[in-house]
C-alpha cells in the first residue's frame, strides 16, 4: 500500500497484502531490469488486487508516470481486435467462415476470394507482408495498406500453414469490421467495446489523449531497403516488419502521426488498468448479464486454431482466432483455458477464466520480445500468491 521509492523511480498505487510479491517484482523491473516506466494491474474474480505504476513517462526522465499515462502496447491490440470480432460474430454481424472477397471485391485479386476471416485471425491467410515496396508513410494510411494487401499474392497457399501476420493482421481484420459496422475500427472499439466496459484502451488517439502518452524507448531505426540476396522466405520475413520502413513503429513510435493513426496490429495505446479491464470482461463473460462477448462464441474464439512452426517467426507459435495461447516457453496463466496477447517490449494482457484472473502490464521500453524477464517476473509473482 502507499508509495515507494526505488532509486530514482517512484512507485505508486496499491496492492493487496496477499499480492505484495507483485509489487516487489514491479520494483525489481525498475531497479534491476532497466525499465523506464510502466504499470501493472491485476483483477481476481472481479476485484482489483493490484494497481501499480512507476518510473518515468519521458526519455529524459523528468516526468513521472501517472495513473492515467497511456503507452503504445503494440500487439496487445490484437487481442482487443479479436474480442471485437467475437462480439460481432455473437451478434450475427460477422461470420468466421465468410470469405473476405464476398464483401471486399478488390480482395479477390490473385485468387484470394476464398480466404476466410477465420484464416486471417489464425494467421493462416498467407498475407503477412506486401512484396511491392511501399511509400515510407503507408502504414499511417489504412486505405493504402488495405489496397496493397488486396492486390497481394499470398506467400503460401492459404490455410496450409501459419505465420504471424505481425503488422498486416489489423489492416485485414479492420477492413472486415469496418464493412460490418460502417465506422472506422478505432471508433467502433471506443464506442462498442472499450467504452461500455470502461477500458482505457484505444486505436487511434484523439487530441485530448495525446498529452498523456509516454514516450517509448526504442533505439533501433528502420532499414530503408531489404538486404540484397534474400530468398522468398527471407524477403517475406523482412517485409513483414519493414515494408514500409516504419511499419512496426521503428523510428516514428513517438510521433503524433503514429499515435493518431489506426494501425490495430501495432499502435493500440492503453493503461495497464485498461488492458486488465478488457480481459476481466472476457474472463467473466459466462457470469455477466450483458456480456461483452457471447460465451459460446468466446469458446470458439479461444480454441486452438494454429500451432507449431511459424513461417514468419521461425519458431513455434500457438494461436486461437486472434488471441495467443499458452506455450511452454512463454506461458499464459496456468490452465489450458488462458488466452491473451503479448506486445513488443513486453506489454501483456491475458485472462485465465479458470482462476478468474485478468492481467494487464504496459511498459515504455523495448525489452526482449520473446522471453521477457519483466512480464515473466510479474506473472510468476501473481501465481505464487494465488497458490
Amino acid at each position: 500500500m502507499g508509495d515507494g521509492q526505488v532509486g530514482r523511480w517512484r512507485v505508486e498505487g496499491r496492492v493487496d497484502e496477499r499480492f505484495s510479491a507483485v509489487r516487489d517484482a514491479f520494483e525489481d523491473n525498475l531497479a534491476r531490469h532497466g525499465e523506464l516506466g510502466g504499470a501493472v494491474c491485476i483483477v481476481v474474480d472481479g476485484t482489483v488486487v493490484c494497481d501499480l505504476w512507476g518510473g518515468h513517462r519521458d526519455l529524459a526522465r523528468t516526468r513521472a508516470w501517472e495513473r492515467d499515462t497511456l503507452v503504445d502496447v503494440f500487439s496487445v491490440g490484437k487481442g482487443l481486435v479479436a474480442a471485437a470480432v467475437a462480439r460481432l460474430v455473437g451478434q450475427g454481424r460477422l461470420d468466421y467462415d465468410r470469405p473476405l472477397g464476398r464483401d471486399w471485391p478488390e480482395f479477390r485479386a490473385e485468387d484470394k476470394a476464398g480466404i476466410t476471416l477465420r484464416e486471417v485471425l489464425s494467421h493462416r491467410a498467407g498475407l503477412p507482408a506486401v512484396r511491392e515496396r511501399l511509400a515510407d508513410d503507408a502504414m499511417l494510411d489504412p486505405r493504402a495498406m488495405r489496397a496493397a494487401l488486396a492486390a497481394q499474392r499470398p506467400w503460401w497457399p492459404p490455410g496450409t500453414a501459419h505465420g504471424y501476420h505481425v503488422n498486416t493482421f489489423g489492416f485485414l481484420v479492420g477492413a472486415v469490421i469496418e464493412r460490418a459496422v460502417g465506422t472506422s475500427i478505432g471508433e467502433y472499439l471506443r464506442s462498442e467495446v472499450c467504452g461500455p466496459i470502461g477500458a482505457d484502451l484505444h486505436v487511434g488517439l484523439g487530441e485530448m489523449d495525446l498529452a498523456r502518452v509516454a514516450e517509448f524507448r526504442w533505439e533501433a531505426t528502420a532499414p530503408q531497403s531489404a538486404p540484397e540476396g534474400l530468398d522468398e522466405v527471407g524477403l517475406m520475413r523482412f517485409n513483414a516488419y519493414f515494408n514500409p520502413p516504419g511499419l512496426s513503429g521503428a523510428g516514428i513510435v513517438n510521433s503524433p502521426a503514429w499515435r493518431r493513426c489506426e494501425h490495430p496490429s501495432s499502435n493500440a495505446h492503453g493503461t495497464a488498468r485498461g488492458v486488465a479491464a478488457l480481459y476481466d470482461a472476457l474472463a467473466r463473460c459466462r457470469e455477466a448479464r450483458d456480456a461483452l462477448v457471447d460465451p459460446a462464441v468466446l469458446a470458439i474464439a479461444t480454441a486452438e486454431a494454429s500451432v507449431g512452426d511459424d513461417l514468419v517467426l521461425d519458431r513455434p507459435s500457438r494461436f486461437s482466432l486472434g488471441f495467443q495461447l499458452s506455450q511452454p516457453e512463454r506461458p499464459l496463466g496456468r490452465s489450458g483455458r488462458a488466452f491473451g496477447h503479448f506486445g513488443a517490449g513486453g506489454s501483456l494482457g491475458f485472462c485465465d477464466p479458470e482462476d478468474k484472473v485478468a492481467f494487464g502490464y504496459v511498459t515504455s521500453d523495448m525489452g526482449p520480445r520473446w522471453q521477457n524477464p519483466r512480464n515473466r517476473g510479474l506473472c510468476d509473482a501473481l501465481y505464487d500468491a494465488l497458490g
